[in-house]
C-alpha cells in the first residue's frame, strides 16, 4: 500500500490562519472522513488501519490533522473546540464532495457530532457517524468536573494547567480558553440529533471516557438508527486487532 502524500489547506485568516495537513485516498462510495482525538494525529493506529481498508476496497478516505496536531501548523495553546471544528468543516467543504461518513475518535466524536448537526442545519446530509469512545463535552464533563478546587483556581489564575498524560511524555496543556470555549459547544444538556445513523464503539475498561459517558450520549440520541457496541475488555484506545475489525465492520455497514 502506497502512503498518500499530505496536502495543505489554509484555514482561518490573518493571525488565526494555519496550515492543515490532509491526506486523501481517492476511491468510490461516500467519502470516509477520519476525525482524530485530542493530541492524536492521522498516522495513529486506527486511522492508518482505516486507510488500509480503503485501499483494499477502493473507498475514498480523508484524513487530516487539526491545527497544532501532527503535520499541521498552529500553536496548541491557541486552539479551542471552535478552531478544531472550523478545521474539520473546512476539510469537509474542500474534499467531501458528497455526503460523508464521519469517523470520530474520542474528541473527534464530539467534533463529528457538531459537524453533522451544523451540516443538517444548513440542509446538507451526512451518511452516518461511527464514534469510538466519543468524548462529547469532554472539556466540561471529563476535565473541568474532575479537577480539584486547587487545580481549578490555578487554571483560572494562570490561564493554563499542565495535566499529566498517559499517552505522551509531556503533559497536556489545558487552557482556560479551551474550557470556556468548550462550554459554547456542550451538547449533552438536551437532545443530540445529527440527522444520520450513529454507531458508537465503547470500551468498558476506558478510564478516560468511561462507558457511562457513552450511555449518557445514547440517552440523548434518537433511538432510530443508533447502535451502541460495548466491548467489555476494551480500553480507551480500542486499537487491538479485534477492535480494528469492529471499527472497519461498523464503517462498512454505514456505506
Amino acid at each position: 500500500m502506497t502512503e498518500t502524500a499530505p496536502e495543505f489547506l489554509t484555514v482561518g485568516a490573518g493571525d488565526a490562519a494555519r496550515r492543515i495537513a490532509v491526506r486523501v485516498r481517492e476511491g468510490g462510495g461516500p467519502p470516509v472522513v477520519w476525525l482524530g482525538g485530542f493530541r492524536s494525529d492521522m498516522t495513529a493506529t486506527k486511522a492508518t488501519a482505516l486507510d488500509a481498508w480503503a485501499a483494499e476496497t477502493g473507498r475514498k478516505l480523508i484524513r487530516f490533522d487539526y491545527a497544532a496536531h501532527g503535520a499541521s501548523g498552529g500553536t496548541f495553546t491557541d486552539c479551542t473546540i471552535s478552531s478544531w471544528l472550523e478545521d474539520a468543516q473546512a476539510v469537509l467543504v474542500a474534499y467531501a464532495t458528497e455526503a460523508p461518513i464521519l469517523v470520530g475518535s474520542s474528541m473527534g466524536g464530539w467534533i463529528a457530532c457538531l459537524a453533522a448537526r451544523d451540516r443538517a442545519a444548513c440542509g446538507q446530509t451526512t451518511a452516518g457517524l461511527v464514534l469510538i469512545a466519543p468524548a462529547l463535552d469532554f472539556t466540561e464533563e471529563l476535565i473541568w468536573n474532575r479537577l480539584s478546587e486547587a487545580a481549578r483556581a490555578m487554571l483560572i489564575r494562570d490561564g493554563v494547567l499542565r495535566k499529566p498524560s498517559d499517552y505522551a511524555p509531556e503533559p497536556d496543556p489545558i487552557t482556560r480558553a479551551l474550557i470556556d470555549d468548550g462550554r459554547r459547544h456542550c451538547m449533552l444538556g438536551g437532545p443530540v440529533d445529527p440527522a444520520c445513523p450513529v454507531h458508537i464503539l465503547q470500551g468498558m475498561r476506558d478510564t478516560d471516557v468511561p462507558y457511562t459517558h457513552a450511555l449518557k450520549i445514547l440517552d440523548r440520541l434518537p433511538a432510530e438508527g443508533t447502535v451502541l457496541t460495548l466491548i467489555a475488555d476494551g480500553d480507551h484506545r480500542l486499537s487491538r486487532p479485534q477492535d480494528i475489525a469492529r471499527l472497519v465492520t461498523a464503517v462498512a455497514e454505514v456505506a
